[in-house]
């Protein structure tokens, strides 16, 4: 593996792990049930950021950001 496709896959895993802790935090202040959610069931709390765009734009372009770092590392 070269050694930006590593730095790649490093940051593109942090920035999606970023993302499911700012989004934990969103959705536990919004509704606890939603936090408790995103704790268990990661996957289903990105449908819940997805409705509620407005509140977790920022933790979405994370997830975003990070897929798209993770898909050039392993692309080359």
């Amino acid at each position: 593996m070269e050694p930006y496709a590593a730095l790649f896959l490093t940051v593109g895993i942090a920035l999606l792990w970023l993302s499911w802790l700012l989004l934990m935090i969103t959705s536990a202040n919004e509704d606890f049930s939603w936090g408790l959610c995103t704790l268990f069931l990661p996957p289903v709390s990105y449908l819940y950021a997805l409705a509620r765009l407005d509140k977790a734009r920022d933790s979405i372009t994370l997830a975003v950001g990070g897929w798209l770092l993770i898909w050039l590392a392993l692309a080359t």
